[in-house]
């Protein structure tokens, strides 16, 4: 089974105990293992490895070693309790070998918890866990972390009432920051607040922040793409003081305005012109990806296509015009287009 928003997020928070198979995937390695933290503690407790009701697999050491994995599922323990097999960093090299496991799980046996990497939807290992009718499958993507999700982490960092404005901060802090970050900003905060009785000010919450997170050239085409006028000057002088150059800039938008193409002029649809994109697309890029390409349509990305290369040919020419003013008057273009 494939579990997906918040029945995800919900399972994670409360797994379900009489489930064979568990894997978590996904590119952020930290907030991975963050959910394979909870779930596990979730289903064994704290005590678990104290009372050898948990064992690490390492993936490596499983292919050496297949039946190590087995003999973890169906060892019995000295103490009572439910039990967990955690294998971290599998990949689909294992696939068969959890294909076999899962199928002959039975009620009693100690429940498998693994953890990969970005896994794609033609993954074997993701195959063998969606496949099973008592094993999930759950993918974590660089989405900001969602309410639920947030209150979660005041709550696990002893953080009991947040004042509205800082609960707002912390919310928007969110939209930046990756989902490891955040958790590690509001730990520090929980810290910095322990012992006192006064409630936590937004000004303690930007204590515990790291520095700024750097913008990259996705942060501004999303806001060209959206007809976001407004934020295109702040976030290109951001652009331009970390070392982005105007050229590099209308490169990058001329490859996603390429790709957007592809996916709106495909016959068989958004889903097949997608699937043709080297390197492939993932996750929350490519929902937003076939939302952008049919929003604009074929002859507007065309139009669009036509205005970036007059501008490169413009940076790359012996023209005397300033290029930063130049490449901030064609996204403006850009995103007027967008919302015509």
């Amino acid at each position: 089974m494939k579990l997906t928003g918040r029945d995800a997020a919900a399972f994670l928070r409360k797994p379900d105990p009489e489930r064979a198979g568990i894997l978590i995937f996904g590119s952020d390695a930290v907030r991975v293992a963050d959910a394979r933290a909870q779930v596990v503690a979730a289903l064994v407790g704290p005590q678990a490895e104290a009372e050898m009701r948990l064992t690490r697999l390492p993936a490596g050491d499983l292919r050496r070693d297949p039946a190590a994995l087995d003999d973890a599922v169906k060892a019995q323990g000295f103490f009572p309790g439910p039990r967990v097999a955690c294998v971290d960093d599998a990949t689909d090299g294992l696939s068969k070998l959890f294909d076999s496991i899962l199928s002959d799980w039975r009620p009693g046996d100690a429940q498998i918890v693994a953890t990969a990497g970005q896994l794609n939807a033609k993954s074997a290992l993701r195959k063998a866990f969606e496949g099973h009718r008592n094993a999930v499958a759950i993918g974590l993507y660089d989405d900001p972390p969602g309410r639920d999700e947030i209150e979660a982490m005041v709550a696990a960092a002893g953080l009991t009432e947040l004042p509205r404005d800082v609960m707002d901060t912390v919310q928007a802090m969110a939209q930046s920051l990756s989902p490891s970050d955040l958790r590690q900003t509001i730990d520090k905060l929980g810290l910095y607040m322990r012992g006192s009785s006064a409630p936590a000010t937004v000004t303690d919450l930007q204590l515990c922040a790291p520095a700024a997170a750097e913008i990259d050239t996705d942060d501004i085409l999303e806001a060209i793409c959206a007809g976001q006028t407004d934020r295109i000057a702040g976030l290109l002088r951001e652009l331009y003081a970390q070392g982005t150059v105007p050229t590099t800039l209308c490169i990058g938008a001329m490859r996603h305005f390429r790709q957007l193409h592809t996916i709106a002029s495909d016959p068989g649809g958004a889903g097949q012109g997608i699937g043709k994109l080297r390197p492939p697309v993932f996750g929350p890029r490519r929902d937003r990806m076939m939302r952008q390409a049919s929003q604009w349509g074929r002859p507007k990305l065309e139009q669009a296509i036509s205005v970036l290369t007059d501008t490169d040919l413009t940076l790359r020419s012996a023209s005397r015009a300033p290029q930063a003013p130049v490449m901030e008057r064609t996204l403006i273009r850009l995103a007027m287009m967008a919302g015509r």
